[in-house]
């Protein structure tokens, strides 16, 4: 009799862990569950197979091959097409001669197939259906036979009040060759559907042959872990690689070139594969471990199956978990009862995967992290929620209506039921679902929300506690990555949260501590009007209109397809200024430039200042916060001449008592400037929060950094690029003054930035290295932010990023020489702390 394995299912209810392989090849016992129906057929002297393939048919080729290892002969019929059970059957027609089993090769049975043939054989069926008794039935076909075994009546998945029976279909049938008849060729056609009912409706011989034993439909991740328990409780009879040990009240087995230090805590059923080692202090009870597996000390692993390559760090602690091949789980990190995290993923060092959470292939945690949602196609889960520009993630894969849902209930519980939160976003349909979404969230914890809608960023600040709002979230597609999203937090002044706030966020977030209110007590939904007017009054008021009026500007301004495009032209036109206006509307597709398109518009802007005569040209950021410059001659103000600049512009038009604030990676030009005009220089961090936190406090008059933002704090303590542009108008009419001639005024710089690879783990080692080495050699430093180390005016800077696993190093110096072999040792230094 041969056999055909029902082996093309796609194992979806499996996933992740069927995302590399399909459902047959997925381990069971540190054996493919296919490699198990494959000795249970060869025990019955069943050698000759045929398997049905269709999802991932490569990786059962190429395990079985021609099955001549296994003692089978094995053959195989891809499927073009998904024909359904019995018309998969029908497609190796040219195969089934004579009587043949049908079997799936995604269940664990330990049924005497003999006494099944036997049965079949003895009835002289054309078709018999394999048996067995189950306490819930909904999930099967139930059957009843007659007391000969011929069956009457066949339901596929009832209900339980359509339940007659405990008895059910296991998926194994005998057939004679003759059923093929009955199934038509390349159309969809299933046993339980099609053809049994159809032979019942005919009164064909179709029998039922209940059996004795095991069976198991490995239907989902609960019922795979569970078949594991069964095997480690011996309910089922499979053969499990290993030599078994001889010890009273446990089942142990142990692979080839294994190597266990403690066996007294292997308790229970455990199977450790080939080649694994298991260090001291390690304790496991009822679980599996896959070959060429490490666990290192005091590890802790209960109720779990592990695969093949898969490393466990010192004290990790493992509940009721699957753990996919070639994964790294890293010292003291805590998988709750039921996460599942597939192939090749890394979970940190102190983390924490939370219960019946998701991991899907080659996904990170980051140290320390929290993951508390399933992460299934971003590449990443971080430690912190927040990063340098709010939070950050995939528009609708990691930052989901779910997960922004979740943002808001957590920022809503943060400041209160009744507190007032002011909501905006830019024009993109993405920002525009995810903006409802945290608003959804926001109401829900009793939250009131003013919904802005599309504005840009600067108005939204603006607004901010003007009636006693308690914060904001604006929404934006990243101006950087077209994948991206960001979602951007104020406090009640406008300005980015602090990070002590963003942290009590985050934990609110990743705790999911958050009160949802009563239904009475849902928050209010509202649609303010007259914002826009409101912003463009005080703007207007704020500066000096009629001294720009007469200045009579010719201006060229670049709109960046951005919502200021909706505000600016208005402001202008009360200015008397004559703009020639460059992509001046919305365009929701435009919004992300790569470099080169970034570049081709600043070169566009520079020819049309040129080509028209203009004075001065400015092109805006989409979100309206930076600006960057092109003077009358066409010459664009790369980020460090542009703050010079406007660092010199804003210095003229200062007295004695004047402040201004620019970053650590600023030129030493800027101090200089400042002290022509008697100006003090504050130094900041480079973050963008920080500078912004000191603009609140509204006591320096300016304030910029090197990626084209500037801020006026007493208007706005936040970048807003429309006011830059006529602040900057006002200061050069009022001085009589062209950019060109400003350029010219400030002395020759260069500052040059590499960045050197650094993993998150070896940041504070490097910092530690470089401080202990400044100690020792004397070196006169400074470290507002990373280590800036002097040398008479020559200076290095090595700085930390904030988002990525890399150090900065910035070199001022009067010689490219002299720069670049700074760069290069301190290369050499960061590489070397690291190892």
């Amino acid at each position: 009799m041969k056999v055909v394995i029902m082996a093309g299912g796609f194992g979806t209810r499996l996933r992740p862990l069927t995302c590399n392989y399909p459902k047959p090849m997925v381990p069971m016992v540190n054996k493919p569950m296919l490699q198990h129906i494959v000795e249970l057929l060869h025990k019955y002297n069943l050698k000759e197979m045929i398997s049905l393939l269709f999802y991932q048919p490569e990786v059962i080729k190429n395990y079985f091959k021609d099955g001549i290892d296994f003692g089978i002969k094995m053959s195989y019929v891809d499927a073009v097409e998904d024909w359904g059970t019995a018309g998969s059957v029908k497609n190796a027609k040219n195969f089934l001669k004579e009587p043949f089993l049908v079997i799936s090769g995604d269940v664990l049975t330990d049924f005497n197939l003999e006494e099944a043939i036997k049965f079949h054989k003895a009835k002289k069926a054309l078709a018999t259906m394999v048996l067995t008794r189950v306490r819930n039935p909904l999930a099967y076909g139930v059957v009843i036979t007659d007391k000969h075994g011929k069956i009457e009546k066949f339901l596929e998945k009832p209900v339980w009040g359509e339940v007659f029976s405990d008895t059910v279909n296991t998926g194994i049938y005998l057939f004679e060759p003759e059923v093929l008849e009955y199934i038509p060729e390349e159309k969809e056609f299933d046993f339980s559907r099609h053809l049994f009912p159809l032979l019942l409706n005919e009164d064909l011989p179709l029998y039922g042959y209940i059996a004795d034993g095991y069976w198991r439909d490995v239907g989902n991740l609960t019922e795979y872990r569970l078949t594991h328990l069964d095997i480690l409780r011996g309910e089922v009879r499979v053969n499990i690689a290993g030599e078994k040990l001889d010890t009273v009240g446990k089942d142990i087995w142990i692979g080839e070139n294994s190597r266990v230090e403690n066996f007294s805590n292997l308790k229970g059923g455990v199977v450790i594969g080939n080649n694994c080692v298991i260090e001291k202090d390690v304790f496991i009870s009822d679980s599996v471990i896959g070959d060429n597996s490490v666990v290192e000390e005091g590890a802790n692993i209960v109720k779990s199956v592990i695969w093949n390559d898969v490393h466990i760090g010192r004290k990790a602690e493992l509940k009721e978990n699957i753990i996919g091949s070639g994964t790294q789980i890293k010292a003291k990190a805590f998988i709750q009862d039921g996460a599942v995290i597939a192939d090749k993923c890394v979970v940190g060092e102190d983390s924490l995967v939370k219960a019946n959470v998701k991991m899907w292939p080659n996904k990170i945690v980051e140290d320390g992290a929290t993951l508390s949602t399933s992460l299934v196609w971003g590449e990443k889960w971080a430690k912190n929620l927040f990063g340098a520009y709010g939070i950050t993630g995939l528009g609708n894969i990691e930052i989901s209506p779910e997960f922004a849902a979740k943002v808001g209930a957590a920022y809503g519980a943060y400041l209160g039921k009744g507190s007032v939160v002011v909501t905006s976003r830019d024009t993109h349909k993405t920002s525009r679902m995810i903006n409802r979404a945290i608003i959804c969230g926001l109401l829900s914890s009793g939250v009131d929300v003013k919904d802005l809608r599309a504005v840009p960023m600067p108005a939204m600040r603006y607004t901010v506690g003007k009636r006693g709002e308690k914060g904001a979230i604006h929404t934006r597609k990243s101006p950087y990555d077209p994948q991206l999203i960001d979602i951007k937090f104020c406090d009640a002044g406008g300005i980015d949260l602090s990070a002590g706030k963003e942290k009590s966020i985050e934990q609110l977030f990743f705790r999911e501590d958050f009160r949802r209110v009563s239904v009475e007590e849902t928050g209010e939904l509202t649609f303010p009007a007259r914002i826009i007017e409101s912003y463009k009054e005080s703007f207007l008021d704020y500066i000096d209109a009629e001294t720009i009026k007469k200045a009579n500007f010719k201006i060229v301004i670049d709109y960046a397809f951005g919502d200021s495009s909706t505000l600016f032209p208005s402001i202008l036109g009360e200015l008397g200024c004559e703009v020639i206006a460059l992509n001046a509307y919305l365009d929701e597709t435009k919004i992300t430039k790569t470099a080169d398109e970034f570049n081709k518009s600043l070169k566009q802007m520079s020819d049309t200042v040129v080509s028209l005569g203009a004075g001065v040209g400015f092109m805006l950021d989409t979100g309206a916060e930076k600006i960057f410059l092109s003077d009358e001659k066409g010459n664009i103000l790369k980020d460090d001449l542009a703050l010079a600049v406007i660092s010199l512009l804003v210095s003229r038009s200062l007295d004695k008592k004047g402040k201004i604030a620019v970053p650590v990676t600023a030129s030493r030009v800027i101090e200089k400037i400042a002290k022509q005009h008697n100006v003090k220089v504050i130094r900041t961090p480079n973050s963008q929060r920080l500078i912004t936190a000191i603009a609140a406090k509204k006591e320096i008059d300016f304030l910029g950094d090197n990626s084209g933002g500037f801020i006026f704090p007493h208007f706005l303590g936040a970048f807003d690029a429309m006011l830059s542009v006529v602040k900057i108008l006002e200061l050069m009419a009022k001085q009589n003054i062209t950019l060109n001639k400003l350029v010219q005024e400030v002395p020759k710089f260069n500052v040059w930035h590499e960045r050197v690879p650094c993993s998150w783990g070896n940041k504070g080692k490097v910092m530690r290295n470089l401080m202990q080495m400044a100690q020792e050699e004397k070196l006169n430093i400074e470290s507002l932010e990373g280590v800036k180390i002097y040398d008479g005016e020559d200076w290095i800077l090595l700085l930390p990023d904030a988002d990525k696993p890399f150090f900065h190093i910035y070199v001022e110096t009067a010689s490219s020489s002299k720069a670049q072999s700074l760069i290069e040792e301190y290369k050499e230094k960061i590489t070397k702390w690291q190892q």
